[in-house]
């Protein structure tokens, strides 16, 4: 998530979906109120720890048989309290994805992600990345990290407690359904 620019007005799923065509340049979401949130790009580092993170997750499905799916920041996913959200990293079981209609799939698909990965930008308020690991559990994912590279801390999300890991010297594990991924936090490292 990054900091937000502008929020608009509540809009409508078709609205929604519509402004989005309509603006593909720009970062957007919509919380659980339906209010529309705009969000600046990413800064370069950022976007560099977030390839990384997608690189070590797409390795690890790859390894384990793609028994899922992994999707990066642009991918948008409606959520059953309404919120459109994009994750920076995502996993998505195929016994979820699958019964999913073309259309579904084609657009902001209505399922909520099992796993996601949130990094922290510099300008990103940490509070408000709090709130929304807690909306991504509520909304049906296992586990939500949220990895600050700042500060280098990590809070994992799951099973209704959030642990804390600090220090990039250490591997971040996950459990079922990502039974043996590994984050290696040392590939985070600004270079």
């Amino acid at each position: 998530m990054n900091s937000v620019i502008g929020v608009s007005k509540k809009m409508t799923d078709a609205e929604f979906e519509k402004f989005c065509g309509e603006n593909r340049d720009l970062r957007v979401e919509r919380n659980s109120n339906l209010d529309v949130i705009i969000m600046s790009p990413v800064n370069s580092l950022s976007g560099n720890f977030g390839a990384e993170i997608l690189w070590q997750l797409q390795s690890w499905n790859v390894a384990h048989g793609r028994k899922g799916l992994v999707f990066d920041s642009s991918a948008g996913f409606m959520l059953p309290d309404k919120s459109i959200l994009s994750p920076d990293a995502s996993w998505l079981t195929l016994a979820k994805w699958t019964p999913l209609s073309a259309e579904q799939k084609n657009r902001f698909a209505p399922v909520c992600p099992d796993f996601v990965i949130e990094l922290r930008s510099k300008s990103d308020d940490l509070n408000e990345l709090m709130e929304k690991m807690k909306a991504w559990i509520n909304n049906g994912a296992k586990q939500a990290w949220l990895i600050d590279p700042y500060t280098e801390t990590s809070y994992l999300f799951h099973d209704g407690i959030a642990d804390i890991v600090t220090g990039f010297d250490k591997k971040l594990k996950a459990h079922a359904p990502l039974d043996g991924f590994e984050l290696d936090l040392s590939m985070l490292r600004e270079i």
